[in-house]
């Protein structure tokens, strides 16, 4: 088994955090944490052919976030073990899986396993709005145990990952979260933004060109005053929740 376990996530809402110690809490090694969420760049860090490195990102319009792929290029491998889980909220992660893939392969890891797992969607929270559930979580410790086996064995396979190349374009959301009336300028939501896209002087307000509709400010806002304050936000919503009805199951790739 390996010894040394680096285990990265980026969790705004905290449901991506949920998959990833659901995961490696199964894992058999030491492992250190490294959140994608605090501002700053991480340090270098070169992992050796015995560590282990779990990566697990939320998927944003069938994407990975791309504030993640420039802080994962810090992370380099010496044909290095790694698993590449993305969390998804029911609907579809697209080429976010064969995105984090490829670009862990780049940096020198070799994929031992890969998944996708659903969660409840961060915009539209009525959707999966009960996941990981408890069949959800049996899966992810399933899955967990098959990486244990692989590693024993020392089992390297060629996954045939779901995607596509060029990676889908990802456009320009009408969405943007900002404050109503209710909000109390505490600032809460200015110093979690990880991309800056709120300022002290009006926190009511969002830079469109700096948002990546993360939603850590609407769930950490003490008043609730941060949400989709836009009029056709009830019909998008509503859309979406009969569009995306229908349960998804965990896909994984061993």
């Amino acid at each position: 088994m390996s010894k040394n376990i680096l285990e990265i996530y980026f969790s705004p809402s905290g449901r991506s955090k949920k998959v990833s110690k659901i995961f490696s809490n199964e894992l058999v090694g030491e492992i250190k944490e490294i959140d994608l969420f605090e501002k700053g760049e991480p340090k270098e860090q070169e992992l050796t052919k015995e560590d282990l490195l779990v990566v697990t990102l939320p998927v944003f319009s069938g994407r990975i976030p791309n504030l993640c792929v420039e802080k994962l290029k810090k992370f380099k491998g010496n044909n290095t073990k790694a698993v590449a889980i993305v969390a998804y909220g029911n609907r579809e992660y697209d080429d976010a899986l064969l995105e984090l893939t490829d670009l862990l392969g780049k940096q020198g890891f070799e994929i031992l396993a890969a998944a996708a797992f659903i969660t409840r969607h961060s915009i539209f929270s009525e959707v999966a709005n009960n996941r990981p559930d408890e069949d959800d979580i049996e899966k992810i410790k399933k899955f967990a145990r098959e990486c244990n086996e692989k590693i024993d064995k020392n089992e390297i396979n060629k996954l045939d990952i779901k995607g596509n190349r060029p990676y889908k374009e990802v456009k320009p959301s009408p969405l943007m979260p900002t404050g109503d009336e209710s909000c109390i300028d505490c600032g809460t939501c200015v110093e979690i933004c990880p991309v800056e896209a709120i300022s002290i002087e009006n926190p009511r307000e969002t830079d469109r060109e700096r948002c990546i509709n993360c939603t850590a400010c609407i769930y950490n806002c003490s008043t609730n005053s941060r949400g989709y304050h836009i009029e056709q936000f009830k019909d998008i919503y509503n859309k979406f929740k009969t569009d995306n009805a229908k349960r998804k199951e965990p896909e994984i790739f061993l």
